[in-house]
């Protein structure tokens, strides 16, 4: 039992670590004059990315690499089909055209280049510097093109006006005391997952791309029905196809620079198509009325069913 409250407290501190992260973040980008669109695009996305990150490069370095696969490529699958899914059975998620000309375009790609790129069994240092040159080359985009229908000045307006009251002690203090809390909900989490997962003879891959997926998604799903809740959907999917390039990129490729991730056949002929599949599923679902309404939100969340039944 110790393990499972463990288990539950490290996402939990994973999670709140990510939370003030982002707010004493937000709160220095502010005082050092950072636009809201930026802050949106940067810090806002690298906090929602921050425990997949963090629990990934913890994962590759005690060389449990399934977990450190197994959660980026589970989270992809999870933030389409379950996030998407479930925001648009609480209200329409509006889709707008650079969204199906550009992120979905990219994250398709990103998605078989990172399937090309593990087919050999192993992500090694040359291809976890072209996954994260790949990261800076995207941001530059973005930033570049701030103010022309890619970038949206209200990304991270409700972050900034979170924060905007700030001193610069409480906003240093948050900065790295969400470091600190990211460390070790990750270090809790990776731990207790391999011990659960060896407790009962079900894989690390498993226990990667479901649970612990699951479990660093909480952001994207959490921050997305609030938004269908509120009628606030223009971002939804920006926001989750942006997530799945940064998870690819920047979690993927900073973790094999560090060191290098072995990824077994299961992950090759099985998790990665349905990653590829589901991403492709998405194209005719936002096409049809460029909305994804309770129809598409079934749709994506039957697919993910589909998935965890023969996963499992």
């Amino acid at each position: 039992m110790a393990a499972y409250f463990l288990l539950v407290l490290g996402l939990i501190i994973l999670l709140y670590g990510g939370k003030i992260l982002v707010d004493g973040a937000s709160a220095i980008a502010v005082k050092l004059g950072m636009s809201t669109g930026l802050i949106g695009l940067t810090i806002v996305a690298f906090g929602t990315s921050a425990p997949e990150l963090l629990v990934s490069i913890n994962a590759a370095i005690k060389g449990n690499s399934d977990i450190s696969v197994g959660n980026v490529v589970g989270s992809n699958i999870a933030n389409i089909a379950l996030v998407l899914g479930l925001s648009g059975l609480f209200y329409p998620i509006l889709i707008r055209k650079n969204h199906v000309r550009f992120e979905y375009l990219i994250t398709v790609l990103v998605s078989v280049l990172f399937y090309i790129l593990s087919y050999n069994n192993r992500i090694g240092l040359w291809e976890g510097i072209l996954l994260f040159g790949l990261f800076i080359g995207f941001n530059a985009y973005l930033f570049k093109n701030i103010g022309k229908g890619i970038g949206d000045e209200d990304a991270g307006e409700s972050e900034v006006e979170q924060v905007k009251g700030y001193s610069w002690w409480v906003s240093i203090a948050l900065f790295f005391g969400g470091i600190i809390g990211l460390y070790f909900g990750s270090e809790l989490l990776v731990e207790n997952a391999v011990l659960i997962s060896r407790e009962f003879g079900i894989s690390e891959r498993i226990i990667g791309v479901t649970i612990v997926a699951i479990g660093t998604s909480l952001p994207e799903l959490i921050t997305s029905i609030i938004a269908a809740l509120s009628k606030r959907t223009d971002l939804a999917l920006g926001n989750i196809l942006g997530s799945n390039i940064m998870n690819i990129l920047s979690i993927i490729g900073l973790t094999a620079i560090i060191k290098p991730i072995s990824v077994s056949e299961e992950f090759i002929h099985s998790d990665y198509l349905w990653m590829i599949g589901i991403t492709l599923l998405l194209f005719p679902l936002m096409k049809t009325k460029m909305k994804v309404s309770k129809f598409e939100g079934f749709v994506l969340l039957s697919s993910y069913a589909a998935y965890l039944f023969f996963l499992l």
